[in-house]
C-alpha cells in the first residue's frame, strides 16, 4: 500500500515531536475531543469573519502548497502516529509533524503539523494544517499576554490533566485544502476518513 511507503519516506526528524505526541492513541484523542466538536459547529459568519477566514485559508495554502505531494514533506515533517478518526465526527487524518517547530512561537508560514487523508488508491491528499503550541511554552514568553490566535482565529485549549497524559496545549486546525462542513477551524472534519489507512479485513 502506498501509504506505508510514503510514510516511511518522511520519518526522519521526529525526536522532539515523538516525545510529545507519538504515543497518543488515536481512539483516546477522538474521545476527548468530542466535547470541542459541539461547540465548534459551523455558524453563520459576519462579513468580517468571512474576510478573516478567507485570508487565513489563503495564507495556509501558500505555506503548504509545496507539500501537496507527501514526499516533499521530508525530512522536516514525519508521520507521528496513525490516522486519527473521530467516528461519527469524521476524522483529523494523518499528522505529519515538524519537531523543530514545536516551540513557543506561531508562524502561519511554518505550520507545526501537516494534515493528510489516506485515499483508496494508496496516495495521500493534503487537507490542511494544524498549528500547535504547548500552554507552558506559550506562557513562558512574557510578550504573550493572551491565548494564542492566528490572524484573528483563536486556538482550542486542551487542558491538563487530560486522558492523553499530555501537558496542556493549544491547537488550531485549518482545513485549507478540503472543505469542512462543520467549520474551517473545527478539529474534526466529517469529509475526512481514515478507512483507507486501516481498512476493515475482507471476508
Amino acid at each position: 500500500m502506498n501509504v506505508g511507503r510514503s510514510g516511511r519516506k518522511v520519518q526522519y526528524s521526529m525526536i522532539g515531536a515523538l516525545a510529545f505526541l507519538s504515543f497518543v492513541p488515536s481512539r483516546a484523542f477522538a474521545q476527548d475531543d468530542h466535547i470541542h466538536a459541539a461547540a465548534s459547529q459551523q455558524k453563520e459568519q459576519t462579513q468580517e469573519q468571512k474576510r478573516r477566514t478567507g485570508a487565513l485559508v489563503r495564507a495556509v495554502r501558500q505555506a503548504t502548497a509545496q507539500f501537496q505531494h507527501v514526499e516533499n514533506a521530508g525530512p522536516d515533517y514525519a508521520l507521528g502516529f496513525g490516522c486519527v478518526s473521530g467516528g461519527d465526527f469524521g476524522a483529523m487524518g494523518m499528522h505529519f509533524i515538524n519537531g523543530a517547530l514545536l516551540d513557543g512561537e506561531i508562524d502561519v508560514m511554518k505550520p507545526e503539523i501537516l494534515l493528510y487523508e489516506p485515499l483508496p488508491n494508496g496516495k495521500l491528499q493534503l487537507t490542511g494544517a494544524d498549528y500547535l503550541v504547548t500552554k507552558e511554552a506559550w506562557e513562558a514568553d512574557p510578550k504573550h499576554t493572551a491565548p494564542p490566535e492566528l490572524m484573528g482565529q483563536l486556538f482550542h485549549l486542551f487542558d491538563s490533566p487530560n486522558r492523553f497524559n499530555l501537558p496542556a496545549f493549544y491547537s488550531l486546525h485549518v482545513w485549507a485544502w478540503k472543505e469542512n462542513p462543520a467549520g474551517t477551524f473545527t478539529n474534526w472534519n466529517p469529509n475526512v476518513s481514515c478507512d483507507a489507512f486501516n481498512p476493515p479485513p475482507s471476508n
